[in-house]
């Protein structure tokens, strides 16, 4: 029996993991989904997202491109995380006001929480403290657009366009290179490797005591269609998360029991951690009726498996 489609949804940031994860997730089939790549749209372009917009004529624009990274890649190119972020969350969202788009699902960040904010952080801490420095760029970008929505529901309650905070994720088609991955996958290819190679110890950075919550990629793109047929119900600024967090040491530990890593670990305190703590306040989450399905254990098992599933020139080792 063929599916019946609800809706036309222009969805951005299609290539990448949250874009993967959105597109073969089982509640796809039930809605018509663009999701041009960047030389079919080119996000730096207003005019071309115009006129894109016009062509296809969406009833609703999922906003999950961006430029991402881990602390390294942060550090390294302040410029172009703010920059880059920011053009395409602007044009992205006037487009879709210039174009008469009524629905528009903004993803954000949890690094647009103040530094210093206690946790669990709740969506009214955004914008009440200093940023973290080693995402700040990003993390400007990503409020800059969270606010933009916010601003154009206020001054025309006919187009609702909200935001979505996502605690950090890691899954399938995700990045494993250890100059653009985020922790998860990150420690999945340090200790490949160090079984690989036989090494007896791997490094962590910092003491190992931070804590950080994760949630399973598949988890997030399930949240995202709920959504999108409750998107009246949603508050405009909305986490989405797991409700508790580890340390980076247990992250390792847990790792290192689904691969099998026998070796020790060793802390290097002279490298940047980043907060010490990222937790999500998940009451409006729970409130409006979604929680995450799948364990930490059983999502790192199929991260691994997609990850063990690649050409061995992507395993990076």
């Amino acid at each position: 029996m063929k599916a019946k489609i609800n809706n036309k949804v222009l969805l951005t940031g299609g290539s990448g993991m949250v874009g993967r994860n959105i597109r073969s997730h089982p509640k796809s089939k039930y809605w018509e989904i663009f999701s041009p790549t960047s030389k079919e749209l080119n996000l730096a372009n207003y005019g071309n997202v115009v006129r894109y917009i016009n062509r296809i004529k969406p009833d609703i624009i999922i906003h999950a491109a961006g430029r991402v990274g881990g602390i390294n890649a942060n550090l390294s190119n302040p410029v172009d995380f703010l920059v880059e972020n920011l053009d395409m969350g602007r044009n992205i969202i006037l487009a879709a006001r210039e174009s008469g788009v009524k629905k528009l699902l903004n993803l954000g960040s949890s690094c647009m929480y103040p530094r210093n904010a206690k946790n669990p952080l709740s969506e009214e801490m955004i914008l009440q403290g200093e940023l973290e420095p080693t995402n700040e760029g990003y993390a400007i970008a990503k409020i800059m657009a969270a606010r933009l929505c916010e601003y154009i529901n206020h001054e025309n309650s006919n187009l609702q366009y909200k935001t979505i905070v996502p605690c950090n994720v890691y899954g399938k088609y995700d990045k494993f290179d250890l100059e653009r991955s985020h922790l998860v996958p990150a420690i999945i290819n340090k200790l490949t490797k160090a079984i690989h190679e036989e090494l007896k110890e791997v490094e962590i950075w910092g003491n190992g005591e931070a804590r950080r919550e994760f949630m399973y990629a598949s988890d997030l793109a399930d949240a995202i269609y709920y959504a999108l047929d409750r998107f009246d119900k949603m508050p405009q600024v909305l986490n989405i998360g797991v409700g508790e967090d580890h340390t980076i040491n247990e992250y390792y530990s847990v790792v290192a029991k689904v691969i099998g890593y026998k070796g020790d670990f060793k802390h290097n305190l002279e490298k940047p951690v980043g907060m010490l703590q990222k937790l999500l306040d998940v009451e409006k989450q729970t409130n409006w009726g979604w929680q995450p399905k799948t364990t930490l254990y059983d999502g790192i098992l199929e991260t691994y498996s997609y990850y063990i599933s690649l050409d061995a020139n992507e395993h990076y080792f």
